[in-house]
């Protein structure tokens, strides 16, 4: 076996192929769009670039028949914020053979090591959070778009090597139409009504102001958890208009406090629930099918990515006003068609947002886990510490 880095067009095509021929034959797997994959290896495109290094191989046999594939990275930002500096392993894909998946681990570990990490956290992104991070452990069903989807026996060949569950990713259900309790309604209707707060949704003709919105909450909420630094005017910009495509504005609200951003709640349509039908390729072929089962009302779920409320109106409540208002427009099948609501992935080093999602009936329906794995064998390990 040889690991080969990809250098050429040729084997950075072979590095989104080979899942193709991984998978064939399994109904559940969705291919991710290759404009998708292929931005995270973008040095023009991705902003990770700018304070971040990354390689990627594939492991071929003898023959040159492609058994496997992964990247390795650094995000120097976040690299030394932990006990151990700690690079990142992701886009893993091997077929189910414990040599084939050590040759490829190896290769990270020293590629990160020679660049003074002593740790790697697996299988990650070059990127946000919110895509490709995380191994999949159970519910092998369809997956999310942009969430990591992998057979079963990725658990082991990662245990076996040594990688060790450094949190859990809770991915919650429930069905729209399900109501609030009645307890849950009376608590959040005294908030709703104080003339102080305010709720509104996502309008697309200002997208600029939301934009600006939700960066200011995030950088207030998110700070202070492990590795995530504050996002810039550029950034919050640019992920907007990213979603603008896909946006529907009736389900993206926002919470003010005279006149103040405290707070957002952010859902799309399923992406994934279009995406399975144009193979990875959104060429005008590929783009017509996507509006076509749109039209034809293919998505009958809503998927939240993100939700958050400063910390000066958090423990107040103002999530269940939040979500009480939201659900007046989401509940309405006059003005929404949205059958099943998941919500993106909470850790649980963030308990605070778990029974969130579990006070609106949110109940965990798949789980991911992000690993690590210390080159000091000896050292000893810790999960990740819990957000109080």
């Amino acid at each position: 076996m040889r690991l080969l880095e990809v250098l050429t067009p040729d084997q950075a095509r072979e590095f989104l192929l080979f899942p193709t021929r991984l998978y064939a034959g399994d109904p559940n797997y969705v291919r991710p769009l290759d404009r998708d994959i292929n931005g995270v290896f973008n040095r023009n495109k991705n902003k990770y670039f700018r304070h971040g290094d990354l390689v990627r191989w594939l492991l071929v046999d003898e023959a040159g028949h492609t058994l496997g594939r992964v990247a390795a990275f650094v995000n120097e930002r976040t690299a030394h914020t932990f006990a151990q500096p700690t690079g990142g392993m992701g886009f893993f894909e091997c077929i189910d053979s414990q040599e084939a998946a050590a040759a490829l681990l190896d290769g990270c570990r020293a590629w990160l090591a020679a660049r003074g990490m002593a740790a790697m956290d697996g299988p990650i992104n070059f990127g946000d959070r919110d895509q490709w991070w995380g191994l999949l452990l159970d519910n092998f069903g369809p997956p999310l778009y942009a969430q990591n989807y992998n057979p079963a026996y990725y658990r082991r060949l990662l245990e076996t090597y040594g990688f060790r569950l450094y949190f859990n990713q809770y991915t919650y259900f429930r069905k729209v139409a399900a109501p609030l309790t009645p307890e849950y309604q009376e608590k959040a209707a005294v908030l709703l009504s104080n003339p102080a707060y305010s709720f509104e949704h996502l309008r697309l003709n200002n997208l600029a102001k939301y934009a600006e919105d939700f960066r200011q909450v995030y950088n207030k909420a998110w700070v202070k958890h492990d590795g995530v630094k504050e996002m810039t005017v550029e950034q919050s910009a640019n992920i907007m208009q990213k979603l603008r495509p896909v946006i529907d504005e009736r389900v993206c609200w926002f919470a003010y406090h005279r006149g103040e951003v405290v707070g957002f709640f952010i859902s799309l349509p399923e992406l994934n629930e279009l995406f399975r039908y144009v193979d990875g390729n959104l060429n005008w072929l590929g783009k017509l099918k996507f509006a076509w089962y749109r039209w034809r009302g293919a998505v009958r779920t809503l998927t939240g990515i993100a939700f958050g409320i400063v910390p000066d109106h958090q423990r107040k409540g103002l999530e269940m006003a939040f979500i009480l208002a939201a659900s007046r427009t989401v509940q309405d099948a006059t003005q929404v068609h949205y059958e099943d609501f998941v919500m993106n992935w909470i850790g649980d080093f963030n308990p605070k947002m778990m029974r969130v999602a579990e006070s609106i009936s949110g109940t965990i329906w798949r789980t991911h886990g992000t690993y690590r794995y210390l080159f000091d064998r000896s050292k000893p390990f810790e999960r990740a510490p819990v957000i109080e």
